[in-house]
């Protein structure tokens, strides 16, 4: 089974390639620009995306939106975490929550799966955000937030590290034990 994964992330491939391969399912990248939305939840620009590439691809094809949620900002940045990085980055952020006490956050991630109905699956990775950027890997936000139960940022983790219990690979975890179930 081949399926279209919409994004221009090589390394999202991979990481959805580690729950899919043992299926048998080959992922297939592809870039296509799509309009993201002002929405209330990453549910409702992962559907939209969908309601706008479902006539433009052939089924079957999913994408994800993830997004950055902290408590002390009411869930800011969230659905505009792309494009408060652009803007704010991680400095920004920081700044932000200068003096701040309370540094509770998570990050969700959305996938959405389109086989010629809607397929919405979440992963969720609570944390905080450390005071300071921390480490060198990853991207986005990834330096300066510190999963629960870990002493490291996302960004301080190797990519299998941060994989295992990442937001996004939840999200593929459940996809890939829904496909097992219904598909394959």
């Amino acid at each position: 089974m081949e399926m279209i994964f919409v994004t221009s992330n090589r390394g999202k491939v991979r990481e959805a390639e580690r729950y899919f391969s043992p299926l048998g399912v080959r992922i297939i990248q592809k870039k296509v620009e799509y309009p993201e939305i002002q929405a209330d939840s990453l549910e409702e620009v992962a559907r939209f995306g969908i309601r706008w590439l479902k006539d433009k691809l052939e089924a079957p094809f999913f994408l994800d939106d993830s997004g950055l949620f902290i408590d002390a900002l009411g869930g800011f940045p969230g659905v505009y975490s792309a494009y408060v990085y652009r803007t704010l980055g991680n400095d920004g952020i920081l700044k932000l929550l200068e003096g701040v006490e309370n540094r509770k956050a998570h990050f969700q991630s959305v996938v959405a799966y389109y086989d010629g109905e809607l397929h919405i699956f979440t992963g969720k990775t609570a944390g905080r955000i450390t005071r300071e950027k921390r480490g060198t890997g990853g991207f986005g936000f990834d330096p300066i937030f510190q999963p629960e139960g870990f002493s490291k940022t996302f960004a301080e983790m190797t990519t299998e590290e941060k994989n295992r219990i990442s937001h996004r690979g939840r999200a593929f975890k459940a996809f890939s034990e829904w496909l097992k179930e219904n598909l394959i």
